[in-house]
């Protein structure tokens, strides 16, 4: 506490990030981060942006990447333009001007209560009213709750931290029923298994949708994000970008996010490895008396029928494997959200969870 700080600081709770420790042999799957690295074309497009041109900014309105994210979607046959396309320093700059552009009324903002644990903290940041509709008791949304007054609506799909995906049907239907707000939906997974609402977008001119390019993109250390809609919402966020960074996007982070865009096999390659490696993951868990939820994600949540998630998670640490373990709310404390790593790392994980278990 300072005398020195504003108001709002006083007020604000910040996101807790998922560690990132520094320890050697460890089997870190506490992140959500792909266990493969990025495409080679990217590595190469990185190595020749280390030139002179450094000297000079990049381009503000990153034309390059925006017609390189409009392609990627024109290849499966979906009509995005350039001009819909958002882009910033992460996702979650991205959702940070989503917040403050589309998401602050006189209603309240509507999300679940067991999700991604930053929506509350753009809220506490922006001033934003908000209220949370509980998930069902199997975790899953209720597009049927969210009938009611709102000044937006927001949600990932898959969601987070539990993985379980929304049916798209279901968010059209959503979007039927609230065409005065915004409905965003945060597609940070979208990619491990779940239908992509992008292809609705030119349908409903009050969706928003966010991607990242950490997850299935491999760069999470570069920092990409976008976000697709109509022209209007893209407007919003662009003037509230300008009010605030003109040059979100290094040079960098342009090159590599072009060529990652770009090599579509090398991304459905990984994303194919990924996917098979939870499906074995998750028969695994089960041998061992654990009960996963449903997953569309690059990670699953999964609790063990006589021992609790908190044990689970600092017994692992023993064996330099972690995972991450959330105390709130208790509906999930019996709960670990473990990241799919790579098939040598899925093995280490049960093997220190069979001893783990049968020490007692």
């Amino acid at each position: 506490m300072s005398k020195f700080w504003s108001d709002v600081v006083h007020k604000l709770t910040p996101y807790v990030p998922g560690e990132q420790p520094k320890l050697d042999n460890l089997v870190k799957l506490n992140t959500n981060e792909n266990p493969y690295g990025p495409s080679p074309k990217v590595i190469e497009a990185l190595k020749l942006e280390a030139a002179d041109s450094l000297r000079l900014y990049p381009d503000p309105n990153s034309d390059k990447l925006k017609t390189a994210i409009a392609q990627s979607f024109n290849l499966q046959g979906i009509d995005i333009k350039p001009g819909q396309v958002f882009v910033g320093n992460g996702s979650d700059e991205v959702l940070a001007h989503v917040f403050h552009a589309l998401l602050k009324h006189d209603k309240p903002l509507l999300f679940p209560d067991i999700t991604y644990s930053f929506y509350p903290v753009y809220c506490g940041l922006y001033g934003i009213q908000y209220e949370t509709i509980a998930l069902d008791k199997q975790f899953n949304i209720d597009i049927h709750d969210y009938a009611r007054p709102n000044g937006g609506i927001i949600f990932p799909n898959p969601n987070a931290p539990t993985g379980i995906p929304l049916a798209l049907a279901d968010i059209e239907q959503l979007l039927r029923q609230n065409t005065h707000s915004v409905v965003v939906i945060d597609e940070a997974y979208v990619d491990f298994g779940t239908e992509s609402a992008v292809k609705l977008i030119n349908t409903y001119p009050n969706l928003l949708v966010t991607h990242t390019l950490s997850k299935a993109r491999s760069l999470a250390g570069l920092r990409v994000g976008y976000a697709l809609g109509n022209k209007d919402l893209i407007e919003a966020l662009v003037r509230v970008k300008d009010s605030f960074n003109s040059y979100p996007i290094d040079r960098f982070a342009e090159a590599g996010a072009v060529a990652a865009m770009q090599d579509g096999a090398y991304f459905e390659e990984t994303c194919a490895k990924v996917v098979a490696t939870r499906s074995r993951l998750i028969d695994d868990l089960q041998a061992l008396n654990f009960e996963s939820l449903p997953s569309g994600a690059n990670f699953v949540f999964a609790k063990h029928k006589a021992v609790d998630g908190a044990e689970l998670a600092a017994k692992l640490r023993e064996h330099n494997i972690i995972v991450r373990h959330f105390k709130k709310p208790s509906r999930i404390a019996p709960y670990i959200r473990i990241t799919i790593g790579t098939d040598a790392q899925s093995n280490s994980l049960i093997q220190a969870l069979t001893t783990i278990l049968q020490s007692g």
